[in-house]
C-alpha cells in the first residue's frame, strides 16, 4: 500500500526537521468549541498534525462536531487516533488505522478492522497502517483493549513488538504508555525501540516537560505525542500557548540533534563497509546460468 498525502507530509516534516509534534485531542474531554480552540492554539504554536480521538467517548456527534469545528480552524492535516469503530468520522483527513500489537483479545488484532474497513473506504478517508503498542501503566487504553502490558525495563520486547509490526506491512509505529500516565518510559526505552526498526517511531504518554520531549527525539522518537499535557493548562489560554510554543521547540531541537546525530553514524558505518557487497543469490544464480550458456 503506498502511501497517502498525510503520510507523505509526516514523512517530509521528519525528515525536514527530525521530528513532528502530534497534538491530541480528546471529543470526550475536550468537546465542541474547547477541542477546536485548543486545535487552534497547537496549530498556531507551531504543531505539526491535529490528533483527534480517545478511548471512551470520542464518538458520535460529538466525535464529528467536534472534528468539523477543528476543521474549520487548522491548516493541517487532522487525523484520528481510534479507540473503537465508533472514533470515525469524514471530516478528519486520515485515519490511524490500528492494529493493537499486544491485545490478548482478537477483537482489536483483526475483528474491529474488519469491521470498520468498509466504512473507512465509503467515507474515503486515507489509512495509515499503524501497529499500535501499549506500554506500563497503560492506562484507560490499556484496560479497554484487555492489552499484555509491555513492561517499563523491557525495552527488548516493545523492540520485537514494533519489529513484528514492520514485518507485517504497517507504516508507521505508535508506542503508548497511556494518557496521563504518571511518568513516561526512559529515553533508552526509545532508543532500543528505533535501533530495531526503519519506519517512523511515535510515542507518547506522561510526556509533560520540554527537556522530557527533547530527549525521547534525540533517543530516535520520530514524533511525540501530547495531549494530557496540554488539557492541564486549557483554561489559560496564555499558559496554552506558551507550553505548546515550548513543546514545538523542544522537538524540533531535539530533532536536530538527532538528524546530526544519525549522519555521523552514517558516516562511522560507511568506514566499515565493504567496497564490494556480496551478490544477491538470485543475482549468482543469473550469472552461473550465463556463464553455463556460453
Amino acid at each position: 500500500m503506498k502511501p497517502g498525502k498525510v503520510e507523505k507530509y509526516m514523512r517530509k516534516r521528519i525528515k525536514e526537521d527530525g521530528a513532528i509534534l502530534l497534538a491530541l485531542i480528546d471529543p470526550d474531554k475536550q468537546p465542541f468549541e474547547k477541542g477546536a480552540k485548543m486545535a487552534e492554539i497547537a496549530y498556531e504554536c507551531g504543531a505539526d498534525v491535529i490528533l483527534v480521538g480517545g478511548s471512551i467517548g470520542a464518538q458520535g456527534i460529538i466525535l464529528d462536531k467536534t472534528t468539523k469545528l477543528i476543521r474549520d480552524k487548522v491548516d493541517i492535516p487532522i487525523v484520528l487516533f481510534p479507540g473503537n469503530i465508533g472514533t470515525i468520522t469524514p471530516y478528519a483527513d486520515a485515519i490511524e488505522f490500528m492494529f493493537l500489537m499486544n491485545s490478548s483479545d482478537v477483537y482489536w488484532l483483526s475483528t474491529a478492522q474488519i469491521q470498520s474497513a468498509p466504512v473507512i473506504k465509503k467515507m474515503g478517508l486515507e489509512v495509515i497502517p499503524t501497529a499500535y503498542i501499549i506500554l506500563e501503566p497503560g492506562q484507560a487504553a490499556g484496560w479497554v483493549s484487555q492489552a499484555n502490558l509491555i513492561p517499563r525495563n523491557r525495552p527488548d520486547l516493545a523492540a520485537a513488538t514494533a519489529l513484528a509490526g514492520e514485518y507485517v506491512g504497517v507504516h508507521m509505529i505508535v508506542m503508548d504508555s497511556g494518557s496521563g500516565a504518571p511518568e513516561p518510559v526512559a529515553p533508552e526505552f526509545i532508543a532500543t525501540v528505533k535501533k530495531y526498526i526503519s519506519i517512523p517511531l511515535i510515542y507518547g504518554g506522561g510526556c509533560r516537560t520540554p527537556e522530557q520531549v527533547r530527549e525521547f527525539v534525540k533517543a530516535g522518537a520520530d514524533g511525540i505525542q501530547i495531549g494530557t499535557a496540554f488539557e492541564l493548562v486549557e483554561k489559560d489560554e496564555q499558559k496554552a500557548r506558551e507550553k505548546i510554543k515550548a513543546m514545538v521547540k523542544a522537538v524540533k531541537d531535539g530533532g536536530e540533534e538527532k538528524k546530526t546525530n544519525e549522519e555521523n553514524n552514517k558516516e562511522k558505518e560507511n568506514i566499515h563497509k565493504p567496497l564490494i557487497k556480496k551478490l544477491p543469490r538470485f543475482l549468482r544464480f543469473s550469472f552461473k546460468k550465463k556463464a553455463n550458456g556460453k
